[in-house]
């Protein structure tokens, strides 16, 4: 899956399933966290959609915000996991 492709992807379903008062704010870049867009609870939800959306098992290191605060992270890892080793 391309680059753009998994952006508008984590985009789609961080705005359809996280209460945002203005969609204009999740920028590729913003941190979900600092917008409130996202919680701890929420992060679990994530790892949950990764898992049955895309087959990816988030291993307890992983679970940091260089990987999880923000549209552009979530789809890097994406990409990440989903590279042939």
């Amino acid at each position: 899956m391309a680059a753009d492709e998994l952006l508008a992807k984590v985009r789609a379903y961080i705005l359809s399933n996280f209460p945002v008062a203005d969609a204009a704010t999740v920028t590729d870049d913003a941190s979900l966290l600092e917008l409130g867009v996202v919680d701890s609870t929420g992060l679990l939800d994530v790892f949950e959609w990764l898992r049955d959306e895309f087959g990816i098992e988030v291993l307890d290191a992983e679970m940091v915000p260089d990987n999880f605060d923000g549209v552009a992270r979530i789809a890097a890892y994406i990409g990440r996991k989903l590279a042939p080793a």
